[in-house]
């Protein structure tokens, strides 16, 4: 799949040009939505194991993926299929993969069928054990099942981003292969059931002391593993405006 361009860098586009990206960003959001309901068939009917689909933030994800530069790292979660897609990360035909539990890695990248459906993941090393160059590459760090894990993960990130902006020792040599001399923003996901989870809170309150580079997207589920948001809340915490 190929990967869309950062918007940011889009000076003088043409009509035409912006005609093009619509359309692909429209396909894109059609693609995702039909793998959702696909796939959910697919699980409902014994087909594949355990499904977990992204269907309804296609479009916020998309938008999501215009601003996530090279360099950058994603600490998500299991709905971010569409987003993953729009890096040029995973492809439909990987995702599905994904859903069978592929176990060739050349089919499945992301953990060759050994993780749940919409674990994502992008690789840091070469064949050879080398580490990549990380600032050429768009980056997520591996998903992991409990929710709200994601969290301490997408704070470690950041700060780690902010110790290269501070330490000048860390903005030379091999250390320009891993971070643009700290330049880089951690994305983070999560549903808004998962916010009743302490470490959500936690992580929060720990980037607003450390101000590092930290960007958080609450997705308005409404349930939490079938459970009503209202009877999990005291009060609307996350709600649309």
């Amino acid at each position: 799949m190929e990967k869309q361009g950062n918007i940011g860098t889009a000076k003088g586009l043409s009509f035409e040009d912006f005609k093009k990206i619509v359309l692909e960003d429209f396909r894109l959001i059609n693609e995702s939505r039909q793998a959702s309901l696909l796939g959910r068939k697919e699980v409902l009917t014994g087909k594949a194991k355990f499904g977990i689909f992204g269907d309804g933030k296609e479009l916020p994800q998309i938008a999501l993926s215009k601003v996530f530069k090279n360099g950058d790292f994603r600490s998500g979660y299991y709905r971010d299929q569409t987003f993953m897609m729009a890096i040029g990360a995973v492809t439909l035909q990987q995702w599905f993969a994904g859903l069978y539990a592929h176990t060739d890695i050349e089919h499945e990248p992301m953990s060759a069928g050994r993780q749940m459906g919409g674990h994502f993941a992008t690789r840091s090393l070469n064949e050879d054990g080398s580490f990549r160059k990380l600032i050429e590459q768009k980056n997520s760090s591996s998903d992991i099942s409990p929710t709200g894990s994601q969290m301490p993960r997408l704070l470690g990130l950041a700060y780690a981003s902010h110790f290269f902006r501070v330490n000048k020792d860390l903005q030379q040599g091999e250390f320009l292969n891993y971070s643009d001399k700290g330049n880089e923003i951690a994305f983070g996901t999560i549903g808004d059931a998962s916010t009743s989870e302490g470490l959500f809170w936690e992580t929060i309150n720990a980037a607003g002391v450390l101000q590092i580079p930290m960007l958080v997207s609450v997705w308005d589920d409404g349930h939490g593993i079938s459970v009503p948001k209202n009877i999990k809340q005291q009060k609307k915490v996350f709600q649309k405006y």
